[in-house]
């Protein structure tokens, strides 16, 4: 099971093909500036916070500095997720990242919003973002990091079937270009929860791209969902797809 996809671990990007049948967006639903703001810096640990920049996404225009950092530290609500091959409105991704993550994987996602605004279609932009990875436009970061993913709530494709489902799945992600699961004895099956609990790597489907995922305990998993319960609220009164089960807005 080391070529196992699990995209609904990692934030940011999912490399198994979606099975539903492509759903083409041409725009995305703004979010609230301070909303989206909140939303993206619940990626990171609370007394991280303070000192993070923080992207936001001007669906007409791409990510702009909505605040500005000092601790090196980058956030975002990630909305395009070029691996599917397809372009929705529904895809939520809240991650940070350090330095050298920012200077690597983050700026895959901001191209991947530019491109998207000149009206760039699905298959040309995966099939754009693909290349810049094969020519070394895109590279793997120069030494190992840390990507934040601990928010309270997430849309993305997920275990068991992949499909684009709202969960709550904090975790972080470590850097580890070119490692496989197989190269840390890691046997990851979809149909087996218990096999995800423990680290794995998620390839993403090239080596530049790969992580070791750690999913937070269940007890750090609830304490999150009830420190971020009011932000959970807010974002499911903002659009229905963000209400986890058995949510109300």
């Amino acid at each position: 099971m080391n070529k196992v996809r699990i995209f609904a671990l990692v934030v940011a990007l999912a490399t198994a093909p979606a099975q539903a049948a492509a759903v083409q967006a041409t725009s995305l639903t703004p979010m609230p500036e301070t909303l989206e703001v909140r939303y993206a810096l619940s990626a990171l640990p609370a007394a991280l916070r303070d000192a993070a920049t923080v992207h936001v996404l001007d669906p007409a225009t791409g990510y702009r500095v909505a605040r500005r950092g000092t601790s090196g530290l980058e956030c975002l609500v990630q909305r395009t997720a070029w691996e599917h091959g397809e372009l929705r409105d529904d895809i939520y991704i809240p991650l940070c990242y350090d330095a050298v993550g920012a200077r690597t994987y983050l700026k895959v996602i901001m191209d991947t919003a530019a491109l998207r605004v000149s009206g760039i279609d699905a298959a040309a932009l995966k099939a754009r973002v693909e290349q810049r990875y094969a020519d070394g436009t895109y590279r793997a970061p120069e030494k190992s990091g840390v990507s934040y993913m601990v928010a309270p709530v997430m849309r993305t494709a997920g275990p068991p079937d992949m499909q684009i489902h709202t969960m709550a799945m904090p975790h972080l992600m470590y850097y580890a270009p070119g490692i496989s699961n197989a190269d840390i004895g890691a046997k990851p099956d979809l149909a087996d929860p218990a096999t995800l609990v423990y680290p794995l790597i998620d390839r993403q489907g090239n080596d530049e791209q790969s992580y070791v995922v750690q999913l937070l305990g269940e007890t750090e998993k609830a304490k999150i969902l009830a420190d971020e319960r009011e932000l959970l609220h807010a974002l499911c009164a903002h659009r229905e797809v963000l209400c986890l089960a058995g949510m109300k807005h």
